[in-house]
């Protein structure tokens, strides 16, 4: 196979049979570990700069998909479980999933209760659910029709777990349970954005200014 003359020879670990033309991807970050809004703020900026490296359907408002991933705002989301009636443990024992759901609320009980019966499972905590505020006045027609419902789960590590990877590694296994169990089941608008206790991933079927 026959590569451009721009590409390097293949040497080392490198083969130019791994180059890829694919999404675009950008990366902010205080080396110093300071938390700001301004890093969310660029990291969108960055978003709308790579606008060009995603499709964009013949509706225009209707991209192949855009997004970010930050740090979980614990601070944020504790003020807004506290309103609901529940409270958040410190950050490092606090998982929070991100979850697009059926609009059909049959279906999306099923999927919840499929959720909590895992995380339970598992032997962690449910500590509650919040619904997640969303716009879609801007999405287009296609976009529309699929539109989730979009929630978030809170749980908190058992008492056993003591090490923050752990717990990451024990929130990894319980969300491919979930997704399985839930594909056994043949219900159709589950998918499981982000499920961590360090990130939270905002995500859809969107161009990059829609964000």
């Amino acid at each position: 196979m026959s590569y451009p003359a721009s590409f390097p020879k293949k040497q080392g670990l490198y083969d130019p049979a791994f180059e890829k033309d694919s999404c675009g991807v950008g990366f902010v970050v205080d080396i110093q570990g300071r938390r700001s809004h301004a890093i969310v703020r660029q990291g969108l900026e960055v978003l709308i700069n790579l606008t060009h490296r995603g499709a964009v359907g013949s509706d225009a408002k209707v991209g192949d998909g855009a997004g970010i991933m930050i740090q979980v705002p614990h601070v944020f989301l504790a003020k807004e479980c506290g309103k609901l009636g529940f409270e958040l443990p410190p950050e490092e024992r606090c998982g929070v999933g991100m979850l697009f759901l059926p609009q059909n609320a049959n279906d999306r009980a099923r999927c919840e209760s499929v959720v909590n019966d895992v995380i339970v499972a598992h032997g962690q905590g449910v500590l509650g659910w919040r619904t997640v505020p969303t716009d879609g006045s801007h999405l287009g027609k296609a976009a529309r029709r699929t539109e989730p419902y979009v929630r978030q789960v809170f749980i908190e590590a058992a008492v056993e777990i003591q090490e923050r990877a752990a717990f990451e590694r024990k929130l990894y296994t319980m969300r491919r349970v979930m997704e399985k169990e839930v594909e056994a089941q043949e219900v159709e608008g589950f998918y499981i954005a982000s499920l961590s206790s360090r990130t939270l991933v905002y995500k859809g079927m969107l161009i990059a200014g829609q964000i």
